[in-house]
């Protein structure tokens, strides 16, 4: 049984899982229940589905932790290390602006807040508000590992949870990183350690990920019991203005700006579909990270120095569904509803917020940070945000998708544009599950498994790139 389920690629696994998973939901609709009393059905999907979430988010820490490290360490020895940063951190905003201006441009013609029929009782302020200066203090570390506790009621019982803040993680990782590579040849033993652990932690990811189907099943099963899609109602248009800009942002612009680097399209699809599906059943770019990692190092040839700074800060800045064409829609709805003319002054600074202040989000389920931070800037009733919580669950599917597809994208189009790509593995088979057959070749390794740039030998390995410059041979790998 488990020998002819090998056979079957993870791809189609994957896809038949989907359908297996709406199937179950519609069957678990029809079961009855409610979100106080579910079915018997519904609490296996939930379960099956939040396990799976829950073990991908376990991983997501030590996966920061120890990748941002190794990427510092390794970054020492590449001559082009800042303007690697600069142009991922360049390449972040221009996409937004481009996904910020679409939604602009579709709320304008669209109008979905002029005769919405939504009820204004529905308008409340949310519990949960963004603003510019919380946002900077979640950038300093509370702790060592960037822990929050909280204490609430679980089954009648007080439990006390613990969660992380992605963004001080990688702040308190980028500042080992950088010591360990000041501290020079004491910190050795330290980055082998780190190096180890690493792949460690990324063998254990493996496994996780070959769970997907399985999770795949369990959280599309569980929204579709959860919210069907017979909650749209009256929020139609604004539902189909999202997903306009969703899927003009997923199909149009991203494969174009690939196309523009001399990058195949078809294999830009085929090579991120793992992280696009399992971002849009899970709805959580943090969650998915692990994922859009691995795509962009093994099947779009992203060094992995390069990839384990560009993935994890993107996962929680670069989000052009949650932070850029949610909020501008979302943003003319409700000053629509409430009627409010937005003038220039006001479009500017929502793509201000959308190119600036993405980083609010966190990579976390759910845009109701950024929002605010939107609303609250352009002087907008935050009870609007009330309006638009029928709808959120099923429109976040379609963001989280596009968000880690351009996660994904950045870094390689900046690795394309910097000659270190590995356009043998960009341009290679996907195997049975979804990725290159083979394990990514450390940075170390790149010599001796193929090439960079189309036509060029080893431009890949940041050794030979370094030997060119002039710089010394390195002698670590990611």
């Amino acid at each position: 049984m488990l020998s002819a389920l090998r056979r079957i690629p993870f791809a189609a696994q994957v896809i038949a899982a989907l359908f297996v998973g709406i199937a179950l939901g519609v069957v678990a609709r029809q079961l009855g229940g409610d979100a106080d009393n579910p079915n018997w059905l519904a609490t296996a999907l939930d379960t099956i589905g939040s396990t799976f979430v829950t073990l991908l988010t376990t991983i997501v820490p030590p996966l920061i932790l120890l990748a941002v490290i190794t990427s510092i360490a390794s970054l020492r020895q590449v001559t082009n290390a800042a303007r690697l940063a600069g142009q991922t951190l360049l390449w972040f905003a221009i996409t937004a602006l481009i996904a910020v201006a679409i939604g602009i441009g579709l709320g304008s013609f669209i109008q979905p807040g002029i005769n919405s029929g939504v009820d204004p009782g529905t308008a409340e302020r949310p519990d949960e508000t963004g603003s510019w200066m919380a946002f900077l203090e979640s950038i300093v570390p509370s702790n060592f590992l960037g822990l929050t506790a909280s204490t609430g009621e679980e089954e009648g019982a007080l439990a006390t949870s613990l969660d992380f803040n992605a963004l001080q993680l990688i702040v308190i990782a980028i500042a080992i990183g950088v010591a360990a590579v000041k501290v020079g040849k004491q910190a050795e033993p330290f980055l082998a350690f780190t190096r180890s652990a690493l792949d460690i932690v990324l063998k254990v990811l493996w496994w996780v990920i070959r769970l997907a189907p399985l999770g795949t099943v369990g959280l599309l099963g569980n929204a579709v019991y959860s919210y069907g899609w017979t909650t749209i109602g009256a929020l139609g248009k604004f539902t189909l203005a999202i997903y306009i800009g969703l899927a003009l942002v997923l199909f149009v612009v991203y494969p174009l700006l690939a196309l523009m680097h001399g990058l195949s399209i078809s294999k830009f699809f085929s090579g991120v579909w793992p992280a696009v599906q399992l971002g849009f059943v899970s709805r959580s770019s943090m969650g998915t990270m692990p994922v859009t990692q691995r795509v962009a190092e093994t099947n779009f040839g992203v060094p992995r120095h390069f990839a384990s700074f560009a993935v994890p800060f993107g996962a929680t800045t670069k989000m052009d569904g949650c932070a850029a064409i949610y909020p501008a829609i979302s943003a003319i709805f409700v000053a629509q509803f409430f009627d409010v003319n937005l003038g220039i002054t006001d479009y500017l600074l929502i793509v201000f917020v959308s190119v600036i202040g993405s980083a609010a989000t966190a990579g976390t389920t759910g845009a109701t940070v950024m929002l605010t931070l939107t609303l609250s800037t352009l002087g907008l009733p935050l009870a609007g945000v009330g309006l638009l919580l029928a709808v959120d669950p099923i429109l976040d599917m379609g963001r989280t998708a596009v968000n880690v597809a351009g996660q994904a994208l950045v870094p390689a189009i900046v690795s394309k544009r910097e000659k270190i790509i590995d356009m043998a593995r960009y341009n290679a088979p996907r195997g049975l599950d979804g990725f290159v057959a083979d394990e990514p070749p450390s940075d170390a390794d790149a010599a001796v498994y193929g090439t960079g740039e189309a036509g060029e030998s080893a431009d890949g390995d940041d050794d030979s790139r370094d030997a060119k410059a002039g710089a010394s041979s390195a002698s670590g790998s990611a």
